[in-house]
């Protein structure tokens, strides 16, 4: 029940713009095609902002030489808008005492939108 209400509180205070962010981000790597990898990248943590709560991020152990190019990439063009939204966001969230929980989720939402390959998605505990 906990994380229910904690997630329809992130959706409502900065979960919805963000996974915004990441979708427009998925949009414009799907156009210029080359970086699709990127776009379904940006569009699964898209999914992952919008309700963090109640899953984790598993580091892939598998992930090559490709997923580290990829992610230089990355934060190069996209990541580090991306990284800066959610720390103005948790920065914000953490001035009340009941939006610490959810300032706390966006800071551990920073390493994966620097760095969205090589990286999963699971159920699990948020924090």
């Amino acid at each position: 029940m906990l994380r229910l209400i904690l997630n329809v509180i992130w959706l409502v205070l900065c979960g919805w713009w963000m996974a915004i962010l990441y979708f427009l981000a998925g949009l414009i790597a799907f156009i210029l095609i080359i970086t699709i990898p990127f776009g379904i990248a940006a569009w699964r943590i898209g999914a992952y902002v919008l309700w963090p709560f109640g899953r984790q991020i598993e580091i892939r152990r598998d992930a090559g030489l490709g997923s580290l190019i990829g992610n230089i990439i990355w934060i190069i063009l996209i990541g580090w808008w991306l990284a800066l939204g959610h720390l103005v966001s948790g920065v914000a969230l953490c001035l009340t005492i009941i939006g610490i929980p959810l300032g706390l989720a966006s800071f551990k939402i920073i390493p994966i939108s620097i760095m969205p390959l090589g990286v999963r998605i699971t159920p699990g505990r948020s924090f």
